[in-house]
């Protein structure tokens, strides 16, 4: 492990600071993107039998329990879904980033990859065991960390943009049965 870090040369600072970024991103998305924290069953229950008034201040705390809320202030219609709109894209906050690492980390690592073998092609004649060592290592190990770094968050990505779409779904179904409501 050691030999791999050092591998990859100044090029590990980047890397490392994406792997970093990607498990803040990761965890605090997962936390954030919970049912209890997005639309609780106890709330899209009350809703869907008909009794949104049943619902209670500590439920606000929630996104559909703020979209409830707005409901019983007047909001309706397009109004309503503008509202929900706008909570599904506080939903998203980070997840382009770590889009940008998905991508962005393998073509760190391509990068280190062709660092390493452009320092094996001295001015001239062949390079040296040690300038080649390094040359192979640093190709080897940028392109290996940053693959580390891309796949995880890539798995990470789908998942939760799977739950995103279906806490959109619930949220949507939530908007629709308020509506049926209030007509």
């Amino acid at each position: 492990m050691q030999t791999l870090i050092q591998g990859a040369g100044a090029f590990i600072w980047p890397l490392g600071f994406c792997s970093f970024l990607a498990l803040f991103l990761i965890i605090e998305r997962a936390l954030a993107l919970r049912v209890s924290k997005v639309a609780p069953e106890s709330l899209v229950k009350s809703v869907l039998t008909g009794q949104p008034e049943l619902v209670v201040a500590a439920d606000g705390e929630s996104v559909a329990g703020r979209l409830v809320q707005r409901w019983k202030d007047g909001a309706s219609g397009e109004v309503l879904k503008a509202w929900a709109r706008h909570e599904l894209i506080r939903l998203q906050r980070g997840l382009h980033l770590l889009d940008s690492i998905v991508a962005g980390a393998p073509l760190l690592g391509l990068l280190g990859t062709v660092a390493g073998l452009a320092a094996l092609f001295p001015e001239q004649g062949l390079p040296d065991t040690v300038t080649l060592t390094r040359g192979v290592g640093l190709a080897l190990s940028t392109t290996m960390i940053g693959l580390c770094v891309a796949i995880p968050s890539l798995l990470a990505t789908n998942w939760l943009a799977r739950r995103l779409e279906i806490l959109s779904s619930r949220l949507d179904v939530l908007v629709e049965a308020l509506e049926a409501r209030r007509r």
